[in-house]
């Protein structure tokens, strides 16, 4: 599969429903599961199914995205394997950034077309699942597909946030709809199968998973339809009937990280029993930077369904349902229920603590007696003593500049200070 394939991961635009974690770094650098970032996903998707050739499409913040990706996928000087950062960049062909998802990929042209290979695998950077693209390949090929779209059943809830598509006995795709109204539902209801039935989930959603013929990508959008800006949008509605296109349907688990609810509820999902995704699977690993860290060091805690990286020094009295990043300082008597700490990028010697002491500043991480639950704490925040922070659906949302509250998660910025006795609730 490896010669056949190269994958292209759309980076996302600014990302303004995932702030305030997007305000200094691109989506795909969003830390995820206390050690990851978001685009290790796709990325480990693609080495897993042996795709060693990847293209990731950053306009916004791609700073940080740049170091992690330099640091963490470095292959042999004598493979052909690679993953490369392509950021938006004005030419005398193209003088203008991304203007779509499909804008972004006809942009590449010039990079892609170097290389050989028959298919294009475009995916995401700002989804968690774990599907093996080589089933997909596969049967793209035994279809004579010209273009496969990954597709997962939703419910009725959910489909309004989705293109929605039909299928034939033989998986062609007769009709797709971008985000239908919930009026035009009944009209879009589809054969999932009997346990997806049962569950409610009757309509076939786009997972923004695509793979293309090379020269059929290429015709379309150099030539035919080259004003094209994004695939859900205008690429694939406009070419149902046109080409073989074919739905690939996924029945694993798989969620889009839109926003910080959905960032939030993936990351507690991670603590369940049974996740539903997979961290401890022998055979489809997530590859993320390898880093030089101790082992946690943990005292006098009572830790329930909780996720430790390395790094950490936790005194603190309770963990429950939580996940804490590396490097992550929690005093004595703290109490963190529901909560994802992201840790630090850092740590503060002795020098900097008893500096931090004198100009009346917390140390880096969280203090003594404080109780934090439904929060995010971004990297690198000093939380004082005695801090209280309560999410929940009675919090109004808002923005401040130390933190800002959606759907009732509080999310405390990146290096934020809190005080001792700080209180949100």
């Amino acid at each position: 599969m490896s010669n056949e394939v190269i994958a292209v991961i759309l980076g996302g635009g600014a990302g303004t429903r995932l702030q305030p974690l997007t305000t200094t770094r691109s989506k795909p650098a969003v830390p995820i599961g206390g050690k990851y970032r978001l685009v290790d996903i796709p990325i480990s998707n693609c080495m897993n199914a042996d795709v060693y050739r990847m293209f990731v499409l950053t306009q916004f913040n791609s700073a940080s995205l740049n170091r992690h990706i330099k640091n963490t996928y470095q292959f042999s000087q004598f493979s052909k394997a690679f993953v490369d950062i392509l950021a938006a960049e004005q030419t005398p062909e193209n003088p203008t950034w991304f203007q779509g998802t499909a804008d972004a990929v006809r942009q590449i042209i010039p990079h892609l077309s170097p290389h050989d290979f028959k298919y294009v695998l475009i995916l995401s950077g700002d989804q968690l699942y774990q599907m093996d693209f080589r089933d997909m390949l596969k049967h793209h090929i035994e279809t004579d597909a010209d273009i496969s779209i990954a597709t997962i059943p939703v419910d009725s809830r959910d489909a309004p946030e989705f293109g929605i598509l039909k299928t034939d006995g033989r998986h062609d795709i007769t009709s797709f709809i971008e985000k239908p109204s919930k009026e035009l539902l009944p009209d879009w209801v589809s054969d999932t199968g009997k346990s997806m039935q049962e569950m409610g989930r009757n309509y076939l959603a786009s997972m923004g998973i695509y793979i293309f013929n090379r020269d059929l990508l290429f015709h379309l959008l150099k030539e035919d339809m080259k004003d094209a800006t994004d695939f859900g949008k205008e690429i694939i509605p406009a070419n149902v009937g046109k080409t073989k296109m074919i739905s690939y349907q996924y029945d694993g688990y798989w969620t889009d990280i839109g926003n910080i609810y959905s960032f939030y509820e993936a990351n507690m999902a991670l603590t369940q029993e049974n996740p539903p995704f997979n961290l401890f699977d022998n055979n489809r690993p997530i590859f993320t930077r390898p880093r030089m860290l101790p082992p946690s060091k943990i005292s006098g805690t009572h830790l329930d369904r909780t996720l430790v990286a390395e790094g950490c020094v936790i005194m603190a009295s309770r963990l429950q349902e939580c996940v804490i990043g590396i490097r992550a300082r929690i005093g004595k008597e703290t109490e963190i229920l529901s909560s994802y700490i992201m840790g630090n990028d850092l740590y503060e010697s002795p020098e900097e603590m008893s500096e931090a002491i004198k100009l009346g500043l917390p140390m880096v991480g969280i203090g003594n007696g404080c109780y934090i639950r439904n929060a995010i704490i971004d990297k690198d925040c000093r939380i004082g003593n005695e801090v209280r922070i309560d999410g929940g659906p009675h919090l109004e949302n808002k923005d401040t500049p130390l933190y800002t509250i959606k759907d009732g998660i509080v999310v405390v910025k990146k290096g934020a200070v809190l005080p001792d006795g700080f209180l949100i609730n």
